[in-house]
């Protein structure tokens, strides 16, 4: 047998209280390492879970709060009706103009918002010193805090006077400059989700395309951002979302007819700001009121369809 000393004894002894619950031979103890991960699974899916019943209550609840004005007009009427008029008798119901009114301004931001985002992105991830980098990043982030209405007065103040003034227009609230204000509060969410995927692309793939005797701009447009796409796709889709659930912008600063524009000076009324404008004064319970609610069936499926479209795409450049 192993005879100990008085010292090591009391050395082995002092070790042996140490050692955590559960342990075995001076090694972690698993059984208390399990135990709290089995923990955080349940923390996480009762978190999850939770999220899951308010979504599927909220989508019960619109649709429930929908259906009804279909016992007044059809579908058809609905979705593809010119005259918005709810407050007549029998009211017009005919969403086909708030439903272009949206189509056409989110379009149109996006055609101004998403490249000026790239842009920036391109230049502070790629271009810009490490000083500048520096100073531009948090400015970026700062402008995605501005509150929306912000927008809105500047557009009613600012832009649409000078539109007014400079074009010979009869307003100057009109598509083109909600088109541009939302193209604006764009660039903040896009731009600095587009850097940061920019700045995941790994240095060893421009190494190599630098050694390979490629260009600055050959090395960006080659290599890096088909590198970083699926992360630059998920910010535009994030872009394009706001730009199509806007409310404000788009209440103060597009004009407010329901009419289908015939040209991007002509005031336009998307779905957000029929529902935001109409629904504080709309009796509870009346065909108006359902309506309103359809409304924003209409544009949750608009973005569902949007979100399919993009992981679709997102997933054949996958597999390529």
């Amino acid at each position: 047998m192993t005879s100990y000393s008085d010292n090591e004894r009391k050395k082995l002894k002092k070790n042996s209280s140490e050692l955590p619950s559960g342990s075995v031979s001076g090694k972690p103890g698993r059984r208390v390492t399990s135990a709290l991960g089995v923990w955080d699974a349940r923390i996480v899916t009762l978190i999850s879970a939770v999220c899951i019943l308010v979504m599927a209550f909220i989508l019960y609840f619109l649709i429930s709060e929908s259906l009804p004005v279909l016992k007044a007009t059809s579908l058809q009427d609905l979705l593809f009706g010119m005259d918005w008029y709810p407050q007549e008798e029998p009211p017009a119901l005919g969403m086909a103009p708030l439903i272009v009114g949206t189509f056409i301004v989110s379009l149109l931001s996006c055609v101004l918002g998403i490249p000026a985002s790239l842009a920036i992105a391109l230049f502070i991830a790629e271009i810009a010193p490490r000083r500048v980098r520096n100073f531009l990043k948090p400015v970026l982030e700062l402008l995605g805090f501005l509150p929306s209405i912000v927008f809105g007065f500047l557009g009613m103040t600012l832009i649409a006077p000078w539109l007014q003034q400079e074009f010979g227009v009869l307003t100057g609230l009109n598509v083109l400059t909600a088109s541009f204000l939302l193209g604006v509060m764009m660039i903040p969410t896009v731009g600095s989700l587009a850097d940061e995927a920019l700045c995941a692309v790994p240095d060893e793939l421009r190494a190599a395309s630098y050694a390979l005797g490629a260009t600055r701009w050959e090395t960006l447009s080659r290599v890096v951002l088909p590198a970083a796409a699926p992360g630059i796709l998920s910010a535009s889709l994030l872009g394009i979302m706001r730009s199509a659930g806007e409310t404000m912008v788009v209440l103060m600063a597009a004009g407010g007819a329901a009419i289908i524009p015939r040209s991007l000076m002509g005031p336009v009324r998307p779905l957000t700001s029929a529902i935001a404008a109409e629904m504080g004064e709309t009796p509870v319970g009346s065909e108006h009121y359902h309506a309103l609610f359809f409304a924003g069936f209409v544009l949750l499926i608009l973005t569902l369809i949007v979100n399919l479209a993009a992981e679709r795409i997102e997933r054949s450049r996958r597999f390529r």
